[in-house]
């Protein structure tokens, strides 16, 4: 029986013929005209004007608060229902993560206790340097509030948009709010150039240093010339090419994904104990991932019964992400709130997603979910 992967890449002939164009070009190095058009193409897909190809989402994370300042003596807030990439991006900088709940209406960072984090600083209280807002699993963050309690305190905002590619919020793309937005291209996104990510912003000065930061901190000299701690976060020509590929190809991922989710909603929609993550009416999602929630007493397994079951039958499934206050990394973190988080990680189970799948695919995870019906 053929295994069924739970977000699998999709790669076909353009990215090949791409590819092929990239090495019999020789510009194999973290440099070329792929990484140029790479860059270009993304931004003017965003609607933003300056972007930089970086080796992974986790880089353009760190970067992203470099640019901002942020040091050992600041706070960064965070949603506590993410990947672990998000606050150890923070770590990095020397600053702290201070983790935040989920709005139960979205699974995104919830903006009133967000704003009950900025308002509760004192002078005496170490600065919050910055906000990160991640769109959990392809859905975007309620920007029009989280925006204005940014404003209001005075605080940068970053969008971890990693998982967002391809979603709208009120009709613009994601990764177009805050001062910085980050993508990611990791062989299980939407698109992918195997591993990789993107930093997008509208000062150009900025971007144009995320550039330099990200290719050691080279200067402009004959030599090699350093005066600031560079990193080596660059993306290699090969893969920029790959990336030019996918995106092209981007509308018809995001609608088979969306696909595949109506495929689950009408299968298990009026089945009891089984529920959905709920979708925002402020935007369209990128439908990364298809998340069910599962409530053990109604349905008569539990998330972790289903998941082994499924496991048995060959298809990949994954639990929903465990909030970053649960980890033992973070335990000594400050967290405000954090039940919702908690009751997505304990029900929550990630179906297989990607745009790839077949009918007769979907068709045996729903059976297979069914069956575990007690």
């Amino acid at each position: 029986m053929t295994r069924i992967y739970l977000s699998p890449p999709d790669v076909g002939a353009e990215e090949r013929a791409l590819l092929l164009d990239a090495l019999d070009s020789g510009w194999i190095a973290p440099l070329g005209p792929h990484v140029d058009g790479f860059e270009k193409e993304v931004a003017d897909y965003v609607g933003v004007p300056h972007a930089a190809a970086l080796s992974s989402g986790t880089a353009a994370l760190h970067l992203s608060l470099i640019l901002l300042g942020i040091g050992p003596d600041h706070d960064v807030v965070v949603p506590t229902l993410t990947f672990v990439a998000t606050p150890n991006a923070v770590t990095y900088t020397g600053a702290r993560p201070v983790f935040v709940d989920s709005d139960a209406a979205t699974w995104t960072m919830d903006p009133d206790l967000l704003a009950a984090e900025l308002a509760s600083r004192g002078p005496g209280d170490r600065p919050v340097g910055a906000v990160i807002a991640v769109d959990i699993y392809g859905q975007c963050a309620d920007y029009d509030r989280i925006q204005a309690v940014c404003d209001q305190y005075g605080v940068p905002l970053v969008e971890d948009a990693a998982e967002a590619l391809g979603a709208t919020y009120r009709g613009r793309p994601a990764g177009s709010f805050g001062d910085l937005g980050v993508f990611s291209f990791n062989g299980n996104k939407l698109i992918t150039t195997a591993g990789g990510g993107m930093l997008v912003g509208r000062d150009g000065d900025q971007i144009e240093r995320a550039r330099r930061l990200a290719s050691q901190s080279r200067e402009v000299a004959p030599h090699y010339e350093h005066r600031e701690i560079g990193f080596n976060y660059r993306l290699s020509n090969l893969l920029a090419a790959i990336g030019r590929g996918q995106l092209r190809r981007i509308g018809a991922m995001r609608d088979g994904r969306e696909h595949t989710n109506r495929r689950y909603v009408e299968a298990f929609g009026d089945v009891p104990g089984i529920d959905f993550m709920p979708i925002a009416d402020y935007g369209r999602s990128s439908y990364w991932l298809s998340v069910i929630t599962i409530d053990p007493e109604v349905f008569g397994s539990s998330r972790d019964e289903v998941r082994e079951a499924l496991e048995e039958r060959d298809i990949e499934v994954r639990p929903a992400w465990k909030p970053m206050h649960l980890q033992p990394l973070y335990a000594d973190a400050p967290c405000r709130g954090g039940a919702v988080a908690e009751r997505v990680w304990t029900t929550g189970l990630c179906l297989p997603s990607g745009n790839g799948l077949s009918e007769a695919d979907i068709d045996r995870v729903i059976r297979s979910v069914l069956a575990c019906r007690r």
